[in-house]
């Protein structure tokens, strides 16, 4: 709203109406509802919900020729889903620590089966795509490609007993660390605290990248759907506007989203930020999922998860 909605309005006059529904899984279950009609010019979520709306016939191509900032975005974020998806941000998810637990951080998604941890671990709701990150780096952990999807819940079965709570609420964790009743979470993002990790010795949070199995990284997609009330130009202006390099620059220091952008215009705080994934940090140790099998097994996914870990 304050780096994109507001600038937008008051540089072109347009109006721009926020819902902020909650997770990928419950938008998708939104707009199949709609159908055909009109409720949505543009919506961003994770690259698996444009995969499966696509799938679904629900989504216009966007004319890439009426986005000229997409020139300065890296190539391989620059669409997706078949070309119904224009790249926005990247959603980066590692673990989230207690700093009075841990004197470093930790280095592997098995600190979280540490017995000392009993009641003290969160993991993410199953409906956010964290949790389908959470099956795969627990694959990973137990040295298959993350596929291994048997294994792993088995193994986060385990968990079961541990577990304090899910973290369908950000505020909540946030709280939970900072009267010290949690020591560890994941795969989660670190964008949901750019306030409480600027100041650890209040918040008593911290989040690393730096993990044995990986980091996760999806690229979150600009959709738009058939259906649509609004003016064409005006939505591909909308768009075009999410990849400015200031834009992409504000938002990556204001909400720790990694910029696509690749001449965001980026503080020096923020550039030296550990907790904003850069482009030309999207190496080996990053996770990228294959969205066509992400949208595969999500549904099975999610309901497996719900009942191993309820």
């Amino acid at each position: 709203m304050d780096h994109i909605a507001k600038p937008f309005e008051e540089a072109t006059g347009a109006r721009v109406i926020a819902d902020r529904t909650g997770s990928t899984s419950e938008m998708v279950a939104k707009l199949r509802a709609a159908g055909d009609r009109a409720q949505y010019d543009v919506i961003t979520l994770a690259g698996v919900g444009a995969v499966e709306l696509a799938g679904d016939g629900l989504l216009a191509k966007p004319d890439l020729n009426k986005l000229p900032n997409l020139e300065q975005v890296d190539p391989r974020f620059r669409t997706g889903a078949d070309g119904h998806g224009i790249g926005y941000l990247l959603w980066t998810g590692g673990l989230i620590y207690n700093t009075k637990t841990f004197a470093e951080p930790p280095k592997s998604y098995a600190e979280m089966w540490e017995a000392s941890h009993k009641n003290r671990l969160f993991m993410p709701p199953s409906t956010w795509t964290d949790a389908l990150d959470t099956i795969f780096a627990t694959g990973k952990m137990l040295g298959g490609d993350g596929t291994n999807s048997e294994e792993a819940f088995a193994k986060l079965a385990e968990l079961r007993d541990s577990l304090l709570t899910f973290g369908e609420n950000p505020a909540q964790i946030s709280e939970l660390f900072r009267s010290d009743a949690l020591d560890i979470g994941g795969v989660y993002a670190p964008a949901f605290y750019a306030d409480e990790l600027k100041d650890p010795a209040n918040s008593n949070m911290g989040a690393t990248y730096d993990i044995d199995e990986g980091f996760f990284a999806d690229l979150m997609y600009t959709i738009v759907p058939k259906a649509k009330p609004g003016d064409d130009d005006v939505v591909h202006a909308f768009i075009d506007y999410t990849l400015d390099a200031d834009v992409q620059g504000k938002m990556a220091e204001a909400v720790l989203n990694g910029p696509i952008n690749q001449n965001a215009v980026m503080s020096e705080e923020a550039k030296a930020s550990p907790f904003i994934i850069k482009p030309e940090q999207m190496g080996d140790t990053a996770v990228v999922h294959d969205k066509t099998f992400i949208a595969d097994v999500r549904e099975d996914w999610i309901a497996r998860y719900t009942q191993t870990l309820a």
